[in-house]
């Protein structure tokens, strides 16, 4: 027990032990009250659509359609501002240029920028990317923490102190404080993750700076890297991996956790470290982690994961509890949204197909792609149920990241640095259009109760 005195640990621990007895049934609800009270447990329809709870010209997930009232599967869509992101990559890309700050201006303005425009915003980015004085020392160096999610949170929560008007919830201010926080996010990780291993791992500290005129990839990479090395292929690769990371509609959730915090009032740097902690969650974020985890897990206790028999029957386990985390989930698998197709899982296969034959890796995309196509089936006759179901996001994007040497500690910081842009945006869009506190209703089933004095409890 951290920070207890040594003699009382033992009493402390008895008594803890005691009160969380006490505080089981405390916590349990009955199935059957969620239903008698029709509660959209996860806001959700009961066919599975999301609950409408607002309006955005941010972005959209596009997977299935309702046709005379039921949910028809269809191909998967991802727009920003209207703009189809395969098109957003398919011309960044041919035109030889970098497309995530392409894609944040997008987000943030809400129409393409000319080259005059881009090169202005990336000036203002670039400038931005240096963090306030001492903050490294002060904020990063000074509490390591084994969570880079976390201390990315409180980094974010820390430069409310170094913001001269952090309180101002004019447009003007919250872009300018937008731009900051997407800007530094990168920086904050990369080195929180350098902090993370001299203190945790007894590695020698390379605290490096950005570099003027890089892309947000490149100065990811370079400063994460002990050696600031890396090749544009790499950039080029992480660059699409933050583009397809970066808006996802308003109903995510961790950008309806930002609007709610949003509807409050409350400041950008709360808003936004309030994502973060949502989208470290392993039923968000944090799944991309789960894959990586399970695809180990896979490698490591079947004899040969190559063999469809072998891999039905470790994937029936998952199902059934069995192994890995005993969860009963096939990390990777299944949407919210989507049904036929997953257009980010779709982009990021495609890119790293051709990589992981030219790194080595092709035995383990043939894996995922094994997991990808027994998966459906073995879902549906595992619950009973005739419906499609595809490959998500985090199936795929752990292998890019491996194969870029990224540490596996940095998948999902690397997914909140792409997501602060959506998330910022829609901070904005929530205080300047809805102007309405979020507060959804709960039905409380406690039955009214007399009190009781101490003597007679």
């Amino acid at each position: 027990m951290a920070y207890i005195n040594p003699d009382n640990e033992a009493r402390i621990q008895g008594e803890m032990n005691e009160l969380l007895e006490n505080a089981r049934s405390a916590y349990k609800i009955p199935k059957e009250a969620f239903d008698n009270h029709r509660v959209k447990r996860g806001l959700r329809e009961f066919d599975g659509t999301g609950v409408t709870a607002g309006v955005t010209k941010i972005g959209n997930a596009h997977g299935y359609v309702v046709n005379e009232g039921e949910k028809e599967a269809a191909e998967g869509v991802l727009r920003y501002r209207g703009y189809d992101v395969n098109d957003l990559i398919t011309h960044f890309t041919a035109e030889g240029r970098y497309g995530f700050e392409e894609c944040i201006f997008l987000l943030f303005f809400g129409h393409l920028p000319t080259e005059a425009e881009l090169a202005e915003f990336n000036d203002v980015i670039s400038a931005y990317r240096r963090l306030p004085p001492r903050f490294t020392e002060d904020i990063l160096l000074k509490a390591p923490s084994p969570s880079i999610m976390n201390k990315m949170a409180t980094a974010v929560l820390s430069l409310y102190a170094y913001d001269p008007n952090p309180d101002d919830t004019s447009l003007d201010n919250m872009m300018r404080q937008s731009m900051e926080i997407t800007a530094r996010l990168p920086v904050i990780a990369a080195q929180s993750y350098a902090v993370y291993r001299s203190a945790f791992h007894d590695e020698s500290l390379n605290i490096h700076n950005p570099v003027d005129g890089l892309s947000t990839a490149e100065n990811f990479l370079r400063v994460l890297r002990p050696d600031s090395s890396y090749t544009e292929r790499e950039a080029r690769l992480l660059d699409v991996a933050l583009v397809v990371h970066a808006e996802h509609g308003g109903g995510n959730n961790s950008t309806f956790a930002t609007r709610v915090l949003a509807s409050s009032g409350t400041d950008s740097y709360s808003a936004i470290a309030g994502g973060i902690g949502a989208l470290k969650g392993p039923r968000h974020g944090g799944a991309n982690i789960k894959v990586q985890e399970m695809f180990d897990c896979i490698k490591e206790t079947v004899a040969n994961p190559w063999d469809d028999g072998q891999l039905t029957d470790f994937l029936v386990k998952a199902l059934n509890k069995e192994v890995y985390d005993h969860s009963g989930l096939i990390y990777g698998m299944g949407h919210a949204v989507y049904t036929l197709s997953d257009p980010r899982a779709v982009i990021l296969k495609s890119c790293a197909r051709q990589l992981a034959y030219d790194k080595g890796f092709g035995k383990d995309f043939e894996l995922l792609e094994s997991i990808e196509r027994l998966t459906p089936a073995i879902f549906c006759e595992y619950k009973g149920v005739d419906r499609p179901m595809c490959a998500n996001l985090d199936l795929y994007s752990g292998l890019v990241y491996r194969m870029l040497d990224i540490p596996v500690e940095m998948y999902t910081p690397l997914f909140a640095i792409a997501r602060a842009s959506g998330w910022c945006a829609h901070r904005m869009e929530e205080y300047t259009t809805a102007n309405k506190i979020i507060r959804p209703a709960y039905r409380c089933i406690s039955k009214s109760k007399p009190y009781v004095s101490m003597q007679d409890r």
